[in-house]
């Protein structure tokens, strides 16, 4: 299973996969949009209960633009991952360049309230080369 993700960083027995894929459905080059999902998968390899509260995404266009994406949880959820346990989700990103990438972190509260910063690894958005 590990090997569908492409990417991976762990911090302090937190584990975070990510997986990416071009949705040409969803993109439209000739008006400056491409779309991406991305599957991230967060392990709990620790001793200890931990609840993921924010997210701090880092994203970057093929001209050098950075974007900060702040926000509570995930997709609408703040999962508590016990020992042993996993939390799945997946969503998406548009740029207005064929390439890009992410980055960046979940601030976690382990049992004791006390916060923890996990990294999101970087991955590269890429869209496949097209004939016009």
């Amino acid at each position: 299973m590990k090997n569908l993700f492409d990417h991976a960083a762990t911090t302090d027995g937190v584990t975070v996969r990510v997986t990416v894929n071009f949705l040409p459905e969803q993109s439209d080059p000739a008006n400056g949009k491409w779309f991406w999902i991305y599957h991230i998968r967060i392990e709990n390899a620790s001793r200890e209960r931990v609840q993921l509260m924010t997210r701090h995404w880092r994203i970057t266009d093929a001209q050098g633009t950075v974007r900060h994406v702040d926000g509570e949880g995930v997709v609408g959820e703040q999962p508590v991952l016990t020992p042993g346990r996993s939390h799945d989700y997946v969503s998406g990103c548009p740029l207005t360049t064929p390439f890009g990438s992410m980055e960046g972190f979940y601030t976690f509260h382990r049992e004791d309230g006390s916060p923890i910063e996990v990294r999101i690894p970087f991955f590269p958005l890429a869209a496949p080369a097209t004939a016009h």
